[in-house]
């Protein structure tokens, strides 16, 4: 009897599943289609293809990734696929694809100088006008195959397309892809918060890191972790991507833009006024002149201030020997670092060490 009831149970599930996979997968109508680089390049320099910059990435590419690709392309190695959609202006949004868009349109163009070719060695400093007339006409008329997604594809979906292809391997980091794929008021909130000069001065990051939102990654952590360290970081399994993504997804929804803002605000301004007192002009950096911010580093003080001040509002500054100490250098070391228990135990330590416990 048992049996026979799991079996009329697991029909049900199988049923159910069928379903949903038939009705999702009618949701997003493509085409495959190739397009030659010198139609690309015609189209992008018509202003026909855009990059959605609110969620796609910043152009992160060096010139060694960008002759690497285009070494790639001469030598006619498959190409991943780009995904472009159809707009209701008329435009092609380019949804995954824009660094590559970019390299192509600027070798052909001529503004691009192969360097550190290993294959094509003969190639190096050259630039595309360089090339054999006959090489010019073949890379020009190669083929890009494009997954062209139907009008009336919706941005979500198009968003969800980006998140997927940009997190199936190394190619983003959790905060570009969160930036593409959890949009909201709090979300706005947080790059706002990124352009303090403050926060800026104090916790300094590299040009390359900032290019990949390296500051709202900093911000994120500083609201996620103030808000759920009394509560003991419910959820948190150490996947700080994961547990952010949950965080400001949340926010999104519940954010009372005109109190909570201004709340979020001041106890952000809060920190930043007291950790440029504590700190001085070093900040949240390891040592004086470094030119990036360490993440355990900051999340400990910058946490940790916030929470003194909260039992404290007018705390007086203490004396900050202990953030050179090794005990306090060796519980910011990136070693487990997003473990729970040791993200707790910094975090602690410069709340207790501020309030004299």
């Amino acid at each position: 009897m048992t049996r026979k009831r799991n079996e009329k149970r697991m029909d049900i599930d199988i049923l159910k599943s069928s379903r949903q996979i038939k009705e999702k997968k009618q949701d997003i109508k493509y085409d495959t289609r190739d397009y030659a680089i010198e139609y690309l390049k015609q189209k992008f320099e018509d202003g026909n293809l855009y990059v959605p910059l609110d969620y796609q990435r910043n152009f992160i590419w060096n010139e060694s990734d960008k002759c690497f690709f285009i070494e790639s392309v001469l030598m006619g190695l498959p190409i991943p696929f780009m995904f472009f959609s159809d707009t209701s202006d008329g435009r092609v949004e380019i949804v995954d694809g824009a660094q590559r868009t970019h390299t192509l349109v600027e070798f052909v163009q001529g503004d691009l100088v192969l360097n550190g070719l290993e294959i094509l060695t003969e190639s190096n400093g050259f630039t595309f006008n360089d090339l054999d007339p006959a090489i010019q006409r073949k890379f020009e008329n190669t083929n890009i195959r494009v997954v062209f997604l139907e009008e009336g594809t919706t941005e979500k979906v198009r968003q969800e397309i980006f998140k997927r292809i940009n997190t199936g391997g190394i190619q983003a980091r959790p905060t570009e892809t969160r930036r593409g794929a959890i949009e909201g008021k709090f979300m706005t909130f947080l790059g706002e918060c990124t352009k303090n000069e403050k926060f800026n001065r104090l916790a300094p990051r590299s040009i390359q890191n900032e290019k990949r939102y390296e500051g709202i990654e900093l911000v994120s952590r500083f609201f996620a972790y103030s808000d759920n360290y009394d509560d003991g970081f419910p959820g948190y399994l150490g996947n700080v991507a994961q547990y952010i993504d949950k965080y400001i997804e949340k926010k999104n929804e519940d954010w009372k833009q005109e109190c909570e803002e201004k709340e979020y605000r001041l106890r952000f301004e809060n920190m930043l006024d007291y950790a440029e007192i504590l700190l001085g002009s070093r900040g949240f950096r390891k040592k004086e002149k470094s030119k990036s911010t360490p993440r355990a580093r900051f999340e400990a003080l910058s946490v940790g201030i916030s929470l003194a001040l909260k039992e404290i509002p007018d705390l007086e500054v203490v004396n900050n020997t202990w953030v050179d100490e090794e005990e306090f250098s060796a519980i910011t070391r990136s070693d487990a670092a997003n473990n729970k228990s040791k993200l707790v135990k910094r975090i602690k330590f410069v709340k207790e060490k501020l309030l004299g416990d």
